[in-house]
């Protein structure tokens, strides 16, 4: 397919990369800077442009991988004149309407995954959760995501809001604590490194276990001494104090339950 990038940031820079091993034609790389609009057009082809009255009017697709608080600021002038292309978002959290009125043909492809620029992923693993207005779309959609990934799946725009912040726990959340952890050890010229073993272990135990069986640590039986003391040494990092007496309480809650 001949495609335009609308956006040339993390997911986009891997999305366009895949696309174009996938064989498809990458037209354009709209950016607002010329500066990130060349440096993805140098990677996968295509020209570099600035202003969205110069994206060309002959592609079948626009991907648009921006900001989500810009997606609708431009989906007016983007679709005006190209109103019978299709038109995907790859936004975990806004729905597909929108494009409702500005375009024919309108979807969703979201790749669920964290992406970095200058970190090759493999999409062939990724999951891509596709949505379309019409069967037209769909269709479009569908076979653009399978030909970069072998995990497409059809979701709604109201599911996939509730996938996107399952994701946000697992991922973002999840790096934050890293970044705590981080933070600590500097602190003591303890080398982050030597979390990477238990890091990649905790990773590896729920692909076999569920997070629930996975969990271990004081706070599954909710050994107060120990967290006292560990909640006491962080009383100068007021914030951090809080999330640790959260996060035992929400694991000391959780494991209840399981019993």
């Amino acid at each position: 397919m001949k495609i335009v990038l609308i956006g040339a940031g993390n997911l986009a820079t891997n999305l366009g990369k895949a696309l174009l091993d996938a064989g498809h034609d990458i037209m354009q790389v709209y950016s607002r800077t010329m500066e990130s609009a060349s440096a993805l057009a140098i990677e996968v082809g295509g020209a570099p442009v600035t202003d969205i009255d110069r994206v060309s009017f002959d592609a079948d697709v626009y991907i648009l991988s921006v900001k989500d608080s810009v997606i609708a600021d431009i989906v007016p002038e983007l679709c005006k004149g190209r109103q019978t292309k299709v038109f995907l978002h790859t936004a975990g959290s806004v729905a597909m309407d929108v494009f409702d009125g500005m375009a024919l043909h309108y979807g969703v492809l979201y790749p669920m995954q964290t992406f970095s620029k200058h970190k090759q992923v493999n999409f062939n693993e990724i999951p891509c959760f596709v949505e379309g207005n019409d069967e037209y779309t769909f269709e479009t959609v569908n076979d653009l995501a399978n030909s970069i990934s072998e995990r497409v799946y059809l979701l709604s725009s109201d599911a996939r809001k509730y996938l996107h912040l399952a994701a946000v726990f697992a991922c973002n959340f999840v790096n934050h604590c890293y970044e705590i952890s981080s933070e600590i050890l500097e602190k003591h010229n303890i080398p982050f490194d030597v979390m990477l073993p238990l890091i990649d272990e905790t990773a590896n135990k729920v692909h076999s276990l569920s997070p629930k069986d996975a969990q271990t640590g004081p706070a599954v039986r909710y050994d107060e001494n120990i967290i006292r003391r560990q909640a006491e040494i962080l009383k100068e990092n007021h914030m951090f104090k809080q999330i640790y007496e959260c996060m035992s309480l929400s694991i000391h809650h959780t494991a209840i339950k399981k019993k």
